[in-house]
């Protein structure tokens, strides 16, 4: 059965600073929606607040009727974070480390370990010190890190900022595979128009705090709803 999340006049403030004001959202499972906007919109404390780490100032989310609390949804949602931390383990202990927090046996944590390394391409690093590698390879870790608890909403955050075209072309594979394997909804924040329009099914506008736009990637691009969505793809809104 399909399971709605639905974001519902969420408001955040840090301070005198309002970062998000009365977003309302929903999001159907399976979607992938990119949240697009300039650095400073909101985009990353609306994925916080979803995944559990920040509570909103006002505002509720629901899963279907149900309304949830930070506590429960972080045990349905995974945040992968643009700047990424490697335990001082192998690769290997980096993907296994939350299966072992949930008590997962060897063999079943072995095969989920497994199948996850798999999909970002490191099956063959997994002795490696995950520390020693690239900034691009230890992103794939964590997407694999993240992707081994089968969250039922995947939250990446800028998840191929200052990486090399081989590697974002293997992680953007690895959200696909994803998406078609375990129908999980996926919500990922970036300024990159390109990447939006290849993943999403939806592009949702965060100018301000506020979300502007909600569209198809053809009609987001081809019919932008506002004059500010129109300067933003054009790349005439001023930073």
């Amino acid at each position: 059965m399909a399971r709605r999340i639905l974001l519902k006049n969420i408001d955040k403030a840090y301070g005198s600073i309002n970062a998000l004001d009365s977003v309302t959202l929903e999001v159907e499972t399976g979607q992938i929606v990119a949240l697009l906007g300039m650095n400073g919109s909101g985009k990353t404390s609306l994925l916080r607040i979803i995944a559990g780490l920040e509570e909103p100032s006002r505002g509720s989310i629901f899963l279907n009727s149900k309304k949830m609390t930070s506590h429960e949804l972080r045990q349905i949602a995974t945040l992968v974070f643009q700047k990424t931390v490697m335990f001082s383990t192998s690769v290997y202990g980096n993907v296994k480390f939350g299966l072992a927090i949930r008590g997962i046996g060897k063999k079943d944590a072995e095969r989920k370990v497994s199948d996850a390394l798999n999909l970002v391409g490191l099956a063959d690093f997994k002795k490696r010190r995950a520390r020693g590698l690239s900034g691009g390879e230890q992103q794939r870790i964590a997407l694999a890190r993240a992707f081994v608890l089968q969250p039922e909403i995947l939250l990446l955050d800028e998840p191929t900022a200052n990486l090399d075209p081989a590697n974002a072309v293997i992680l953007e594979n690895a959200v696909r595979k994803i998406r078609e394997k375990d129908a999980c909804t996926i919500m990922l924040a970036t300024h990159n128009l390109h990447q939006a329009k290849r993943l999403s099914d939806r592009i949702v506008h965060v100018h301000y705090g506020r979300i502007i736009a909600d569209a198809s990637p053809q009609d987001f691009f081809s019919h932008p709803s506002n004059e500010t969505t129109r300067r933003f793809i054009a790349g005439e809104l001023q930073f």
